[in-house]
């Protein structure tokens, strides 16, 4: 398999010094930046602005060595799509270049008609040269910046705001899966390459009951961990009322082998006088690999429906958990990701560790929260065993929607095929749990009848 090139930009280490200036005094003073809180706005071309803190630093500490706060701020992932726009010659009227802008308000966070709440104080302008970063990490900036409103980049000067931040972008190539139909529809899996694409997985769709599953997995071995990992996800109980349930994706390699397995053991019911799933009583999904004969666990995926509020509307909330192997070889599941998606429009399921990793002034974040990047016997220091850094994201489509994912996994998280499978998996679920959570005042396609199932065997 050959990854696509994809490189990220990562902006951390904010901190600002404010020049010492005397109170405002009056009840039109308004608000003073040495005493409120500040954040800033950061955007890098046309990718979806993204908004932090900036911890304020004390302003009579004037040294000028670059502060390192450890915390990032800001992630974007380029595509070669996205690369090559911004790498492109420059036209006679248009300059094609990255160009990263962090702007700086005092005040709350917020818009109000579209409108910044905050203050601005000033903000920055830093050019990016994204060629090299395909094929290298690159520094662009770690330092003091002065900062003014007209955003023009300049070195730290005394007596003017100054804001400290890190600025570097690495590749961070990925395997791209394509679903080529729904996956309910049982498609295949296609293996994307530039302009190429290729088949690599099938998928087989059904709805059953939840008791074959949890009936051939009471078989697996007792001091694997599997069964008690499983079993606190089964629910044994009969529901009265609305449900969906029995619903089940296979995952086959192109010899017809089976390679990964996701099965809704939890259904997805509907909360006493709604008509919508919860987040008190989510539905569960559990991700299996096989392994000596059986299934075991990989990973689970809980959703529900979040109310929304106004326009924004409602969306699927998630939460995912993968088990992760300790030293006592029982396996622990560990939270790797909780965020929803809109269910009108869709979104992105993501799991990205980038921002659980201390941020240093250069090179690669460290792999545990000390830095030290030593993962042997580091169970106690980075909680996510092997898993760092981008791991996937899988594109959902709204409701009513034809929804073909594309998958993208991260290549230290593939070490064969079968590894891809469970992601591939892993992204179904999520792509179902859209339909598995609409009102129950809404009629699913026939595509997820059970009975329609049954017929089809």
């Amino acid at each position: 398999m050959d990854p696509c090139p994809f490189v990220r930009v990562l902006v951390g280490n904010l901190a600002l010094k404010m020049p010492v200036a005397p109170r405002p005094a009056g009840a039109g003073a308004g608000v003073h930046p040495t005493t409120s809180t500040c954040y800033c706005t950061i955007r890098l071309n046309k990718l979806p602005l993204q908004t932090a803190a900036a911890p304020l630093l004390p302003s009579d500490d004037m040294t000028q060595g670059p502060a390192a706060t450890g915390a990032l701020a800001a992630a974007f992932h380029l595509s070669k799509a996205d690369l090559d726009r911004v790498t492109a010659k420059p036209s006679l009227f248009v300059a094609r270049s990255a160009r990263l802008k962090v702007a700086v308000y005092a005040g709350r966070r917020g818009t109000t008609c579209g409108v910044n709440s905050g203050r601005l104080l000033g903000k920055v302008v830093i050019p990016l040269d994204l060629k090299t970063a395909v094929g290298k990490p690159i520094v662009f900036h770690s330092g003091w910046l002065s900062i003014n409103k007209r955003g023009r980049k300049a070195s730290a000067v005394s007596g003017s705001a100054q804001l400290n931040l890190t600025v570097r972008a690495e590749p961070d190539p990925r395997f791209v899966f394509q679903f080529d139909g729904e996956p309910e529809c049982s498609p295949q899996v296609l293996q994307v390459q530039g302009g190429m694409m290729q088949p690599m997985f099938t998928c087989k769709f059904s709805c059953r009951s939840n008791s074959d599953l949890r009936s051939r997995s009471m078989h697996s071995d007792p001091g694997s961990g599997g069964r008690n990992w499983l079993m606190s996800f089964g629910s044994d109980r009969e529901r009265a009322g609305k449900e969906r349930k029995g619903w089940s994706v296979t995952v086959h390699d192109l010899s017809g082998s089976p390679v990964a397995l996701a099965s809704m053991v939890t259904p997805f019911v509907a909360s006493p006088g709604s008509d919508r799933v919860s987040r008190s009583n989510p539905g569960a999904w559990l991700v299996l690999r096989p392994g000596d004969g059986t299934w075991k666990p990989w990973g689970r995926l809980e959703c529900w429906r979040e109310r929304g509020a106004g326009a924004a509307g409602d969306s699927l909330g998630y939460r995912s958990e993968l088990l992760i192997p300790d030293p006592t070889g029982m396996g622990v599941g560990v939270s790797v990701a909780e965020s929803n998606v809109p269910s009108s429009r869709g979104g992105r399921f993501v799991i990205d560790l980038t921002a659980a990793q201390p941020f240093g002034r250069s090179g690669s974040p460290g792999c545990s929260p000390r830095g030290s990047g030593d993962f042997s016997g580091g169970y106690g220091l980075w909680p996510f065993g092997s898993y760092r850094g981008f791991v996937m994201s899988a594109a959902v489509q709204g409701e009513g929607r034809c929804s073909r994912p594309t998958v993208e996994v991260g290549v230290p998280h593939v070490g064969c095929a079968e590894d891809a499978a469970a992601f591939v998996a892993l992204a179904a679920a999520v792509d179902l749990s859209m339909d598995a959570c609409r009102l129950f005042s809404h009629r699913l396609r026939r595509e997820l009848s059970s009975t329609r199932s049954d017929l089809l065997r």
